[in-house]
């Protein structure tokens, strides 16, 4: 979970050093797509039976870059973290049933 202290702190952090400016949500957008590339890098040519413990490192630094920028995303637009999450999942809820879905990965439409 993240605590709103968590977000205060963030938030903190960034006006601090007056980088709200340069926070547009095209360049967070673009930052958060960066940082979840460096996430995916990790498991690059690891093959499928890698051990996630020996990069847990590396996946929890590149993982809390893009909880950031979401969360910088989600203020700079005026969005409320948990409410969107929310909604996503009862979107999701819907469109994905536990009858149909459970134990498969298809997409929503082949159900």
């Amino acid at each position: 979970m993240i605590r709103e202290e968590t977000i205060k702190r963030l938030l903190k952090f960034r006006d601090d050093r007056d980088w709200r400016q340069f926070h547009t949500p095209k360049d967070l957008a673009i930052s958060l797509s960066l940082e979840a590339a460096e996430l995916l890098e990790v498991f690059q040519w690891s093959g499928a039976d890698m051990e996630r413990s020996e990069k847990l490192d590396k996946v929890r630094e590149e993982l809390a870059d893009v909880l950031s920028y979401c969360l910088l995303m989600a203020d700079v637009c005026g969005l409320d973290a948990d409410e969107i999450l929310n909604a996503k999942i009862t979107r999701n809820e819907e469109k994905y049933s536990v009858e149909k879905a459970k134990g498969r990965s298809e997409k929503y439409t082949e159900l």
